[in-house]
């Protein structure tokens, strides 16, 4: 893991470079108080203030060989979390301070988020380069801003991690590992009593061969006292589709199956890293959704944890089956607030595309804190629609409901109506439809998994609950 805290550091007075920040309105006022040459400098390089994340090496005096930036930003008084991220990457190794007083914020966590790789299968990685460390005088925001970037490095490298390496019990020991560092409480549950307590649990992941056999993960974090918050993460770390297999185009990225587990562990460690007075109540069911003689099929009926039962329309439903035992598990608590994180639907892509995760609430106060540490934390999610008509969809002749919907139409709705039956009457819950991957790079954040609607849910956590640490 990247030493995040290396890269972001206290403004003590240190010797460092320079960074100016102009932007489009105010660009032709900074360069008018700039030099000649250095005026005719940046005109030979074309530099003109109105492209984000253009720079400029400058030297930083006659004759000197310090050499100072200049770098574009859409808004000089609201940075965003990338404005910086392209410097993090591009600028020689180095201290950097903002000129004018100015802080980083943040845009604090593009810069450390655009130095870290998952090169873990690269027989020749990049050469390795030395830290650019940025100032910040805003000391009381270090250590949160280091907190989002470590969690938001953890989903994407979990996320990056091949099947092969991340199975269900890689993805218990991801947990056990930060358990012990948490001094948090963990069991685990499989076996003869995985069928027994989470039957749908049990059913997905049957097929797989016995070293990645299914299980329930729990850890529990926090005073008793403090009200209870349930995290719950899908983790199903490859998913075949099953009998109802899918395509080769399908199946190619479905390592990432597991991105909602993912998600879920990072919310976790934000949680206790911020000390938040909550009691952290975390499950994660693990699965893989293999092809073989004992697989579940279409046309089976499942008895659920809760009792209900569940009749197989299509065995690519399957991320909701297991979040539906885990639901039931967490209501038996009577949480506060019930979270889950699933890279559920197809659907949910093809309407929102794969920047911005569905959020589907039964609480309109959670809802407006989520949306509302959404954009505070530039983290988009949309709210769509528990949409109570479209329950019809999910009947089934034989069993109380059915696990896929009849209709090809509002599948992330369907979906998350199944969700829904789970969470008991009056328990506030929130679901989060994300993508856990990003197609094409961008400054600081590189293709391949991604964090998407994390830092929006922390954002929410702490209007909501508040928080242990002081904030600034």
């Amino acid at each position: 893991m990247t030493d995040f805290a290396e890269l972001l550091q206290p403004d003590r007075g240190q010797d460092a470079r320079t960074i100016h920040l102009v932007d489009k309105a105010g660009f032709d006022d900074w360069a008018k108080r700039q030099s000649a040459s250095r005026r005719a400098l940046l005109a030979a390089m074309h530099f003109e203030g109105k492209t984000p994340y253009q720079f400029a090496i400058l030297p930083a005096g006659q004759g000197s060989d310090e050499f100072e930036i200049v770098a574009t930003v859409a808004n000089v008084s609201s940075l965003s979390p990338w404005c910086l991220a392209k410097l993090g990457q591009a600028l020689p190794e180095a201290r950097y301070r903002l000129a004018g007083g100015h802080q980083p914020g943040p845009a604090a966590l593009g810069w450390l988020l655009e130095q870290h790789r998952f090169d873990r299968y690269k027989t020749k990685p990049a050469p390795e380069r030395g830290p650019r460390v940025l100032l910040s005088g805003d000391a009381a925001r270090i250590g949160e801003t280091v907190r989002l970037a470590e969690a938001t490095t953890l989903v994407r490298d979990l996320v990056d991690t091949p099947a092969a390496d991340l199975g269900p019990a890689e993805l218990e020991q991801a947990v056990r590992d930060r358990s012990a560092d948490w001094g948090a409480e963990i069991s685990v549950t499989k076996g003869d009593a995985l069928e027994q307590g989470y039957p749908m649990v049990a059913a997905v992941g049957r097929a797989a061969v016995p070293q990645r056999a299914p299980r329930m993960i729990e850890l529990t974090w926090g005073d008793p006292k403090n009200p209870r918050v349930a995290v719950i993460g899908k983790g199903v770390c490859f998913d075949s589709g099953g009998l109802d297999i899918k395509p080769a185009s399908g199946m190619r990225l479905m390592k990432k199956d597991m991105g909602g587990a993912a998600h879920a562990l990072a919310l976790a460690g934000l949680i206790v890293g911020g000390r938040l007075p909550v009691r952290l109540h975390l499950l994660i069911p693990a699965v893989e959704n293999a092809v073989s003689g004992n697989a579940f099929r279409p046309g089976d009926v499942l008895t659920a944890r809760s009792g209900v039962t569940v009749e197989i329309d299509n065995t690519d439903a399957e991320g909701r089956l297991i979040l539906g035992d885990a639901l039931t598990r967490a209501g038996e608590e009577k949480p506060a607030l019930m979270i889950d994180f699933a890279t559920l639907t197809g659907a949910a892509r093809v309407a929102l595309g794969p920047d911005l995760p569905p959020l589907f609430c039964n609480d309109e106060p959670v809802a407006e804190a989520i949306l509302a540490g959404a954009k505070a934390v530039d983290d988009p999610v949309w709210r769509m629609p528990l949409w109570d008509r479209y329950e019809e969809m999910l009947k089934s002749d034989i069993a109380d409901f059915a696990n896929s919907a009849n209709s090809p139409m509002a599948g992330c709705v369907t979906a998350a109506l199944f969700l829904r039956r789970f969470v008991p009457e009056g328990t506030a819950w929130a679901h989060f439809d994300t993508f856990a991957w990003r197609p094409s790079a961008k400054p600081g954040r590189p293709a391949g998994g991604d964090a998407l609607g994390l830092r929006a849910a922390f954002a929410a956590l702490e209007r909501l609950f508040g928080s242990g640490l002081p904030r600034p």
